[in-house]
């Protein structure tokens, strides 16, 4: 097991809030993640997926990141 998830199981184990928000918290780090990587695919700034979704770019970012 690698040191980042012995130190991750450790602190779902004495922190419970920690754990409660770990899974949901990674998920939406992932997704981001994904994002990102299919828009630098695309060949997209940031600032053009907005105007595609015809938002701004900072509402795309609150709901990414909430």
């Amino acid at each position: 097991m690698r040191d980042l998830d012995k130190y991750i199981n450790r602190r779902k184990r004495g922190d419970a809030e920690f754990a409660e928000g770990f899974e949901a918290g990674y998920s939406n780090f992932k997704v981001g993640v994904l994002l990102k990587q299919a828009r630098e695919r695309a060949g997209m700034t940031q600032d053009e997926v907005a105007r595609k979704l015809r938002t701004k770019k900072s509402e795309l970012e609150r709901e990414i990141l909430s």
